[in-house]
């Protein structure tokens, strides 16, 4: 049988076994400041080469595009398109930039993409390691490589989106904002802070005996809850899903009644109650409110538990960083906390 002990997440030999998981989420802050750093000339570079011409559109290639489209499609001022494809739309020429994320630097179908965006003749800006297979392919008089190192891939994306925000074609994306931010969360959620004051712990806690249903209203909230249900599932091999409000209010409103003389651990394989995990990242559209409203009504109407993730850090970039870190935190503490007797 597997159950939660919560008393291991202030245990120092049990905080001791994910010590390095722990550390390399307390260091997400500083690959940060890394990446931007040993890109800095670079940037420089492509800065001073776009700036010649606005390009007619941006192209986002490889697997890691995805990150790009939910942070540039709301405020690119050019038409924008994720191409996570080992190619390139047959349109993509010598007007438009191309821009690509390869963290690890050894996709092949990045790679390709590359070598594709380069024949072309398109403004090519490249953030992966200066020795990987994609780098070998990035090359070409309007191509420049951004140099990374950690694999990190928020890291490399900030620096990406640092070089967007200097050419205007993306929102404010300032580095620093974002590493402080994840410092921020690394000092609340650090495993030397007791449970009753640390936030992560509190909401592992909260997860333990539940099926976490998780919302983001905007579209960076909404990626950051795919990215938080993930780590969920992987790091305790149970049910976590992200979604729409109208993906997610099936599953609320089909919740049995509470029994509260139910024992939640003395069966592992019986039924979890849902617990909605709401990532607040500030945005106050009115069709986030609307949905927004209506899960917390759905939730408050069938006795499901409401928990709540907030970030007060500045820029759009930054609150994501901040949630996602939050909520990483969060599935390490229900990964140590759960133990087989």
């Amino acid at each position: 049988m597997v159950w939660f002990d919560e008393s291991r997440l202030d245990d120092e030999g049990a905080l001791a076994s994910a010590d390095l998981r722990l550390r390399t989420l307390a260091e997400s802050g500083a690959r940060v400041r890394r990446e931007v750093g040993d890109s800095a000339d670079a940037i420089a570079e492509a800065v001073a080469r776009a700036s010649e011409a606005r390009p007619r559109a941006v192209i986002a290639a490889g697997p890691d595009s995805r990150l790009l489209r939910a942070v540039l499609e709301p405020f690119c001022p050019v038409p924008f398109v994720a191409w996570p494809s080992p190619a390139l739309p047959g349109w993509a020429g010598s007007l438009d930039l191309v821009v690509v994320l390869a963290p690890e630097g050894g996709d092949a179908g990045t790679a390709l993409a590359v070598a594709e965006a380069a024949r072309r003749g398109c403004q090519l800006v490249v953030a992966t390691p200066r020795d990987s297979v994609v780098a070998e392919h990035a090359t070409g008089r309007w191509a420049t490589l951004l140099p990374t190192s950690t694999g990190d891939q928020l890291a490399t994306a900030v620096a990406m989106l640092s070089f967007l925000d200097q050419v205007h074609l993306g929102p404010t994306a300032d580095p620093e904002s974002v590493a402080e931010a994840l410092d921020a969360v690394a000092i609340a959620c650090s495993p030397h802070r007791d449970i009753s004051i640390n936030p992560a712990k509190m909401l592992a806690i909260s997860l333990a005996d539940a099926s976490p249903l998780i919302w983001g209203g905007s579209v960076l909230a909404a990626r950051a809850a795919r990215r938080v249900a993930e780590s969920t599932r992987r790091t305790s091999g149970r049910t976590a899903l992200a979604g729409d409000a109208e993906h997610l209010l099936p599953v609320i409103e089909a919740a049995r009644p509470r029994n509260v003389f139910a024992d939640p651990f003395a069966d592992d394989t019986g039924d979890r109650r849902p617990v909605l995990v709401i990532l607040d990242d500030g945005v106050d559209d009115p069709v986030v409110r609307d949905q927004r409203i209506r899960l917390e009504e759905g939730a408050t109407a069938h006795d499901v538990r409401i928990e709540h993730v907030s970030s007060e850090a500045v820029g759009e970039v930054a609150r994501y960083a901040s949630l996602l870190l939050h909520g990483t935190y969060a599935a390490e503490y229900l990964r140590l906390g759960l133990v087989a007797d």
